[in-house]
């Protein structure tokens, strides 16, 4: 399941019984850089009880990049 979000799509995927996940990739498909180091995708958190739980930490990881990149984290 792919859940779009801020202009990025995160796709959520059960990894064993139970065990959810998100990736995260900017719908344009262009890299995201952390550091200076170029992903095309990221996987993040943990592994969530349900899709839900995972698809609302990509976001807010998602929100954490703008807030870095916007100058807004300090």
């Amino acid at each position: 399941m792919t859940t779009i979000y801020d202009g990025f799509d995160i796709e959520s995927f059960e990894a064993g019984k139970g065990l959810w996940h998100a990736r995260i990739r900017r719908a344009d498909f262009s890299p995201v850089a952390i550091d200076g180091v170029l992903f095309p995708a990221m996987e993040v958190g943990f592994a969530w009880p349900d899709r839900d739980a995972a698809i609302a930490d990509a976001k807010t990881h998602i929100d954490r990049f703008r807030r870095r990149f916007d100058g807004d984290d300090e």
